[in-house]
């Protein structure tokens, strides 16, 4: 899929064209993949015309079999109303945003068979190769590659908390457990109090903040996100920073950028997720499959990380049952 992913880079911000130069060496991404803009970069939000102007030349730059595009900073992390992963890929929209708890409008692409999005679905998913700093950068990168087809035998931590308001991902658990439990020396644990678990593929929670994370070992490829508000107001939340899971070690997060009320719609549904995953398909792929209304939250890491595909040509993952 390397030959299918466009590399977006901010030229006037100097960690942005950085990460890109390291991602494209890494991954073989043919310079031809590479999209160049120009914006001022030290803000947390675009105005919704301003970003509407960057995507048109975004657009006129991209090739016509690119299928997903590849950020490669931490901010701005929002245009609008939506995170800015969202709103690349389907353009600012109002019917991807909401007021007052309410849903917003669906992906085509969650929980689908499609293979080429862009061919198939006419949309592009997007994840940011979010970094502060490009030591964190490159690692995040590093773990991605080191992870393709090694098919990990490591734990899924599903975790509960006592508030019932953050907790509403539990009840996807059973299936959950059911999708991975035919994966060769893999785990799903249901708890309360994971401990400092030393071979975390997966990590979900509800809770607001996960203090002592950076005592957690993650193996190359693992996801770990928290329904939380504010998560994916990378820089400047008021909760743990998605960005946090990736500084201590996962290769992929996701978090909102504007209060999402605990709609689990508006979250990556943990037995979705481990089905795509699980199946062979990439993390941009399996992420974004597995959120429904993915208007306000945004996709970070290393998108082309694929721990569970073979080594060999495989088809697409089996969907799960929402």
């Amino acid at each position: 899929m390397a030959a299918d992913l466009a590399v977006v880079v901010n030229t006037r911000d100097p960690l942005s064209a950085a990460i890109g130069d390291y991602y494209v060496n890494k991954r073989s991404i043919p310079t031809s993949n590479v999209v160049r803009i120009d914006f001022e970069p030290d803000r947390d939000e675009l105005p919704p015309a301003e970003f509407t102007a960057l995507r048109a030349a975004i657009l006129k730059q991209t090739r016509e079999r690119i299928q997903a595009y590849a950020l490669t900073w931490a901010r701005p992390y929002r245009a609008g109303c939506m995170s800015i992963t969202s709103a690349l890929t389907f353009g600012v929209n109002a019917s991807y945003c909401a007021s007052q708890c309410a849903p917003t409008k669906s992906s085509p692409y969650f929980n689908s068979s499609a293979v080429r999005p862009y061919d198939e679905l006419h949309l592009r998913p997007t994840l940011t190769l979010a970094a502060l700093d490009l030591e964190h950068a490159k690692a995040l990168i590093d773990r991605g590659v080191s992870a393709d087809a090694q098919r990990p035998a490591g734990t899924a931590y599903l975790v509960t908390t006592d508030d019932s308001r953050r907790d509403v991902r539990s009840a996807q658990y059973p299936l959950a457990i059911r999708i991975a439990q035919h994966e060769f020396g893999f785990h799903v644990v249901v708890t309360d109090h994971p401990g400092d678990p030393a071979d975390v593929m997966f990590y979900f929670t509800g809770a607001a903040s996960v203090p002592g994370i950076d005592g957690y070992r993650f193996l190359p490829g693992a996801i770990a996100d928290h329904l939380t508000s504010f998560g994916g107001e990378l820089t400047d939340s008021r909760q743990m920073s998605s960005l946090r899971w990736l500084e201590a070690g996962a290769t992929g997060s996701y978090g909102t950028v504007v209060e999402p009320c605990n709609l689990p719609g508006k979250f990556p549904n943990v037995a979705v997720l481990l089905a795509h995953y699980l199946g062979g398909e990439t993390l941009i792929e399996s992420y974004w499959k597995s959120v429904r209304m993915p208007g306000q939250g945004i996709f970070i890491g290393e998108p082309l990380a694929a721990p569970f595909r073979s080594r060999g040509p495989s088809p697409p993952a089996a969907a799960a049952a929402d």
